[in-house]
């Protein structure tokens, strides 16, 4: 296993490290779209046992589809926890069509998944992961890191999200013990991707600049901000002017606004939890919205990117918005 593991490691490295930006083709021709529309939920991975699916997930991939249906929806970002709570075995695990392919079936939902690792994949077999992208239409995982990069249609303007793996940043944790991540089990791994995100990050010419992992920054509930980050990925997004963050991790929706970032928490795909018990440990007055009441059946986020500003709404399940908040271009 570990060979082969390395192996396919060191094969893939050089592509991502010799780099030049390919834009990622969306259908939009011949619409009169000037704008990227996106999806963003996490922790949205079912159960291992029948239904293979909870109450939430449902609500949520319900009000997904119509929401990509009336408010457009060019692709998903899916940021990890895809499957609960230890990831998948193989490619040929049922649990992609019981939990993915049975439950996102509005056709408005058709469009590219692109996906991320959260620390329940890491339990179980990520590579399987990575390798069903050869499989489906939808799901889009080419490594435990990448870059996507899209022109707003009609606009000089672009946008690039660089997908993170923060369990391989900073280690994994088992949340029946509420651990925080201890640390990386390979440091060398952990650098490469930090110096691949560092380079990535310093060379964007983006106007508007994502970045996405599974761990939060910041987070007032139960898991509370990720010291790792704080410490090795914070610091990166406030030097080359990030446009926010985007996680997952705690089942809940939170919307931050620090050092002129905005920092959203969307992982309520599949639980809700209103737990607050980090409300201290986040900066002073920091927070801007957060919700985790059951009641709302469980939420997400929708994005547009126009040529100059950044929408994002978090919608919940039951179908009606709950914050609104706007971003602006980088200013290069």
């Amino acid at each position: 296993q570990m060979a082969s593991h390395l192996l396919f490691v060191f094969i893939i490295l050089p592509a991502v490290l010799c780099y030049s930006p390919s834009f990622v083709d969306l259908e939009t021709k011949g619409s009169n779209q000037s704008s990227i529309r996106f999806l963003v939920v996490g922790d949205w991975g079912g159960l291992p046992t029948a239904p293979f699916t909870t109450k939430i997930e449902w609500a949520t991939a319900q009000e997904m589809g119509r929401t990509a249906d009336q408010l457009g929806a060019d692709f998903v970002l899916a940021l990890g926890d895809n499957f609960y709570f230890k990831g998948v075995r193989s490619v040929d695990d049922p649990r992609f069509q019981e939990t993915f392919e049975n439950v996102y079936t509005a056709r408005s939902l058709n469009i590219p998944w692109f996906v991320i690792a959260g620390n329940h994949d890491h339990a179980g077999n990520v590579l399987a992961q990575i390798h069903y992208s050869k499989l489906s239409q939808r799901w889009n995982f080419p490594y435990f890191y990448y870059e996507l990069n899209f022109r707003i249609p009609k606009t000089d303007s672009t946008l690039t999200i660089l997908m993170l793996d923060t369990v391989l940043l900073c280690g994994n944790t088992d949340d029946f013990q509420d651990q925080k991540p201890q640390g990386p089990t390979s440091n060398a791994q952990a650098n490469r991707q930090l110096l691949w995100l560092q380079q990535r990050l310093a060379s964007s010419k983006a106007d508007f600049l994502l970045v996405a992992g599974h761990y939060p920054i910041w987070s007032i509930s139960k898991h509370g901000p990720t010291s790792c980050l704080v410490k090795k990925l914070r610091p990166l997004l406030v030097k080359y002017e990030a446009t926010a963050y985007l996680c997952g991790h705690d089942h809940n929706l939170q919307y931050f606004k620090e050092s002129d970032i905005g920092y959203i928490v969307s992982g309520a795909g599949n639980f809700m939890d209103p737990n607050v018990k980090h409300r201290h440990d986040v900066p002073k007055s920091s927070l801007k919205f957060f919700t985790g009441e059951a009641s709302t059946l469980g939420g997400f986020v929708h994005m547009e990117v126009t040529k100059k500003k950044l929408v994002i709404t978090f919608l919940q399940a039951r179908g009606t918005s709950l914050y609104q908040t706007v971003l602006s271009k980088r200013d290069l």
